[in-house]
């Protein structure tokens, strides 16, 4: 008897809604709780923390959706595999009424990196996107104007001329991918010029005067020693602590940075000094003429196809993804947001002094590929394009295409 009180009792209750999310600094489990509280009852949200690295997230997903798992009711996804969970119908669809709401005042590039097959399939949570950090002194003395548009060539040079080192992510790791995408757009290429192709059928944009361009400069970096010698296991965070160093001179990378060096500051870990130092500006140019095209990352709220609660998941995700919500989460978690709106925030302009330079690179932000065979294709880059110094533009771009090629073809493993 008693175990029958009990499950009506539950049965009563509001319907629990689980959202899988990314680590962060609570501000998702914070959502949640203020989501549940708005809903008036109609349902709670419960958390469930995936693992910190993307691949593993993408991973567990994945396996759990393929086993048509009831449990997924929202998900906070990476950008690249969103084309992965929903060629064979892992999401549920988007009902128009949620995409016309959640994609008003968004940034191009969050719209980009939500959709698949020109159909919006994700709801934009929050965007990032990297830039061009640099130190005041250096820029100075070797004579750069950083107010007007700068070029990774004017960046070696300067860099050399000031005996200091250029941070960037030479590590085999998706980072590596990062870097290389946002050097082939910004020559215009592409790495994949037909995405929505059967993996057969995919081709590279790699053998062209982009890809040659983007091997150009990073073979360059890590041949010339200006990554330093960590640049082979450079990720963002060691990125970071070789531009706070002495040898600092310019970086690209994520907003964090801006947060991440201002506590060291109030910890007493670094002086002043350091942060009155850094200045910012958009992503470097291949070519002086030629717009940049700068990394698109963050994160999308995706609803679990076999979810029980499909209509509430939207509810849910329309009340997480509201510009008050987003730039609450920016201010406290460094998440920049996928709203326009939210860089209108006190808290935000406060927290992050380059709010409107972080806000207009998401609006020429440019998404990694977007294909089903993702994981393929940016493994395969990390295999050629690595380590740095061995990169060549007249080898690995030729490299990198044969491999890739072969192993969507099933003829190769990686």
């Amino acid at each position: 008897m008693a175990a029958a009180v009990s499950a009506c009792a539950a049965e009563a209750g509001p319907p629990t809604l689980t959202w899988y999310i990314n680590p962060d600094d609570g501000g998702q489990a914070a959502l949640a709780k203020a989501c549940t509280d708005a809903s008036d009852g109609q349902y709670r949200i419960e958390t469930a923390l995936l693992p910190r690295d993307a691949a593993s997230q993408r991973e567990q997903l994945a396996r759990r959706l393929a086993a048509k798992d009831t449990s997924i009711d929202l998900m906070s996804l990476d950008p690249p595999f969103i084309p992965e969970l929903s060629e064979p119908g892992f999401l549920a669809p988007v009902p128009d009424a949620v995409a016309k709401k959640t994609t008003e005042g968004v940034v191009q590039g969050a719209i980009d990196g939500a959709s698949w097959k020109g159909k919006l399939v994700t709801v934009p949570f929050w965007a990032n996107t990297q830039l061009l950090w640099y130190r005041k002194s250096v820029a100075e003395a070797a004579g750069l104007d950083m107010s007007q548009p700068v070029t990774w060539q004017q960046l070696i040079d300067a860099t050399k001329s000031q005996d200091k080192l250029i941070a960037v992510q030479g590590k085999k790791a998706e980072s590596l991918t990062v870097w290389i995408n946002a050097l082939v757009a910004s020559s215009g290429g592409k790495i994949i010029t037909n995405p929505e192709a059967p993996g057969r059928d995919i081709k590279l944009g790699l053998e062209s005067d982009a890809g040659r361009t983007a091997a150009e400069i990073i073979g360059e970096i890590g041949r010339s020693g200006l990554g330093g010698p960590g640049l082979p296991t450079a990720d963002e965070s060691a990125s970071l602590t070789l531009f706070q160093g002495d040898q600092g001179s310019f970086m690209v990378n994520w907003p964090f940075v801006w947060s991440s060096t201002a506590g060291g500051v109030e910890a007493g870990t670094y002086d002043k000094s350091l942060l009155d130092d850094i200045g910012w500006t958009f992503y470097p140019r291949t070519d002086a003429g030629t717009p940049s095209a700068p990394p698109y990352g963050g994160i999308n709220l995706g609803v679990g196809a076999f979810s029980d609660h499909v209509d509430l998941a939207y509810d849910a995700a329309q009340c997480i993804v509201t510009p008050e919500h987003q730039a609450q989460y920016f201010a406290t978690n460094g998440n920049p947001a996928a709203s326009t709106a939210a860089y209108d925030d006190p808290a935000v302009q406060k927290a992050y002094p380059m709010y409107a330079t972080i806000r207009d690179s998401l609006q020429e932000a440019t998404p990694r590929p977007q294909t089903p065979f993702y994981n393929e294709v940016s493994t395969g880059l990390q295999q050629t394009w690595y380590p740095p110094a061995e990169v060549d533009p007249s080898r690995t771009p030729e490299r990198s295409t044969q491999l890739i090629t072969s192993v969507l073809r099933g003829e190769s493993l990686l």
